[in-house]
């Protein structure tokens, strides 16, 4: 390959996101499928552009994902952070723009454990007193 290619990944609950960026012209595919139509919701499509509009790109790369596990709101939350981390490969001065909105830090959240004697993790089966 003589162009560029920045790869990353991006993690979210127990969802993953393989990001393969390169300079292009605005070209966004996710498992090959195009984002509207694999999101489904305009929520999740926007919130995995968010950092390629945080920076005015969203026409100078091409982005193929492969996205998997998880739901769709943890596959959004995976590329989302990807392609952050994929823009700053290309070019560090992006960092600072893109660390102010967030985009940067991984989201810790994930499933609570289920615990014993109890039918989820916060939830308790009815109390009897009698």
């Amino acid at each position: 390959m003589s162009e560029e290619t920045f790869v990353t990944v991006g993690r979210r609950k127990t969802a993953t996101a393989r990001i393969r960026l390169t300079r292009g012209t605005g070209k966004f595919e996710v498992n090959g499928k195009d984002p509207e139509s694999y999101f489904k919701t305009e929520e999740f499509t926007q919130a995995a552009l968010s950092p390629l509009k945080t920076v005015g790109m969203s026409d100078q790369v091409d982005i193929t994902v492969k996205a998997k596990g998880g739901g769709l709101n943890g596959q959004a939350g995976a590329v989302r952070l990807g392609i952050a981390r994929a823009l700053e490969k290309l070019n560090a001065d992006l960092r600072s723009d893109l660390k102010k909105e967030g985009h940067m830090k991984r989201d810790p959240r994930g499933r609570e454990r289920k615990k014993s004697g109890q039918p989820g993790a916060r939830k308790n089966f009815q109390f009897s007193k009698r």
